[in-house]
């Protein structure tokens, strides 16, 4: 398993392979490091975060939304030309290929698991459809948590 997080003492952008007999997960740049539990995983799979040991856990396609953005952009952009010099046919079908592009990326890319608490990303691990996708309330009420404890260190 792979793990991208910002390490909770420094918050410095780390990923760290996680080998099945692993003891432990640590920071290259600082010295903070977080045993392991025997129950990370069962089966393969991950059943909580590795970072902070966090159970709520979603899944997400892996891929970049910087480029995902762009595309989005590219094909408004691109169709808003088409419409512009009167060539609906041309601009549907801008939209169109657009679309299908989307569909095959989604097909194509793999899932990863993202943690509610710290937004560590899990990849090369088994992830059941049983896993649930992002849910609104669940991150509110993490992003309340973290809110309340970034006050009261205040």
């Amino acid at each position: 398993m792979h793990v991208d997080f910002a390490c909770p003492a420094c918050e410095t952008a780390q990923r760290a392979s996680i080998a099945p007999d692993a003891a432990e997960l640590c920071c290259l740049h600082c010295s903070w490091k977080k045993p392991l539990e025997s129950s990370l995983t069962s089966n393969g799979e991950a059943t909580e975060c590795p970072v902070c040991s966090c159970t709520d856990l979603w899944k997400q396609k892996d891929f970049p939304p910087k480029i995902g953005l762009t595309l989005v952009g590219l094909g408004i952009l691109l169709s808003t030309l088409a419409w512009a010099d009167l060539r609906p046919v041309l601009a549907i079908g801008v939209l169109m290929g657009f679309a299908l592009l989307d569909l095959v990326l989604y097909a194509l890319m793999p899932d990863v698991l993202v943690c509610y608490r710290c937004d560590a990303r899990l990849r090369d691990t088994t992830i059941e459809e049983t896993h649930p996708r992002f849910d609104l309330e669940v991150h509110e009420r993490y992003r309340q948590e973290s809110m309340r404890v970034t006050s009261a260190r205040s």
